[in-house]
């Protein structure tokens, strides 16, 4: 017995949602490449300015950090240690919780995302206006 119209409408929409996203960050690694990000380090950085400027809360747990970049913890753990490497990250223990890691971005990393903060939003621009 095959889907019936709807079902095929909602899995062909949910199709053209995957590849919008595929797209989108294909874009993205395309325009960030040059500036030594990916769209998920780019991802990290924004998250983690977006929270100092909402709430002055400089570090951000990985755990929290996780639910909002869509990655796994050891993926972000990979990333934040590379973030971390090239200095746009630093990590230190949760005084709260000593099995928890906060992750903040040093000055090097605020530099990095106001200079690419542009070219990550024009990428979107174009991309998200493209399917309106």
């Amino acid at each position: 017995m095959g889907a019936n119209k709807s079902e095929r409408a909602l899995v062909q929409e949910w199709r053209d949602v995957l590849a919008l996203h595929a797209r989108t960050t294909c874009e993205l690694d395309r325009a960030l490449h040059p500036h030594g990000l990916g769209a998920s380090d780019f991802e990290v950085l924004d998250v983690l300015a977006e929270r100092a400027s909402a709430d002055g809360d400089l570090a951000c747990r990985v755990q929290e950090l996780a639910g909002r970049v869509h990655l796994s913890q050891s993926a972000l753990s990979r990333l934040i240690a590379r973030l971390e490497k090239d200095g746009l990250v630093v990590r230190a223990m949760c005084p709260e919780d000593r099995r928890g890691v906060r992750v903040q971005l040093t000055d090097a990393g605020r530099e990095r995302h106001a200079e690419v903060l542009p070219v990550q939003r024009e990428v979107l621009t174009r991309m998200l206006e493209e399917t309106g």
